[in-house]
């Protein structure tokens, strides 16, 4: 996936922290060998060795930063909630009115998911493979999107009666266009167009004009 990575951010055990510039890129290997992995085989199917083979590391040095395979999916569950969030942040250049931020903050995400379409299979297997790390992906999310949110009240481009699910029901509606369009389309429309036509229902819900 080609990111940097974070590993406070992705729960590497403190004790298996890398900590020469050669053992930070075999773990971003690793991570994203597993991000393939887990996206074409599932948790149950895929392997350590699969895993460790697409990567082109041996065994051995997976166990150097991972106890197991759970052990990799939880860090890859938090690696891809971190790009999600790098992706949005990297669309918002300044000065950017609200409703501006959440259009640019969508069309980012098509553009991510449609790159990486494996991040819906992992994300959907983790609220069973480990639950903590879906709900954790969903609320970290959510939280940015309804501080956004408050910011856009406080300039007074937003109704000032900005609740937490207007959060929740904005990101459900990115997730759900990012199924439709960036994952079952066939590229009939880009991303910058769904990102105008969820834009649009935000700016109606939640707009002051």
């Amino acid at each position: 996936m080609e990111r940097g990575v974070s590993v406070a951010e992705i729960g590497v055990d403190q004790s298996k922290v890398p900590r020469t510039e050669r053992g930070r890129r075999t773990l971003r290997k690793l991570l994203d060998a597993a991000a393939i992995e887990f996206g074409e085989r599932g948790f149950h199917e895929a392997s350590v060795s699969g895993i460790t083979r697409r990567a082109g590391v041996a065994l051995g040095s997976f166990y150097t930063y991972f106890d197991s395979k759970d052990a990799i999916f939880r860090a890859l569950v938090s690696d891809m909630s971190d790009a999600v969030k790098r992706a949005a942040r990297e669309a918002l250049v300044e000065p950017m009115g609200a409703l501006e931020i959440e259009r640019a903050a969508l069309a980012a995400f098509l553009r991510f998911a449609a790159e990486h379409k494996e991040i819906y299979r992992i994300i959907d297997e983790a609220e069973f493979v480990d639950p903590a790390s879906y709900r954790t992906h969903y609320e970290t999310i959510a939280v940015r999107i309804h501080q956004r949110l408050i910011d856009g009240a406080a300039s007074g481009e937003l109704r000032p009666d900005i609740h937490e699910a207007h959060a929740w029901a904005l990101m459900g509606m990115n997730v759900f266009l990012g199924l439709r369009y960036a994952i079952w389309g066939n590229g009939e429309w880009d991303a910058d167009s769904i990102a105008a036509v969820g834009n649009d229902l935000v700016a109606r819900g939640l707009g002051r004009g």
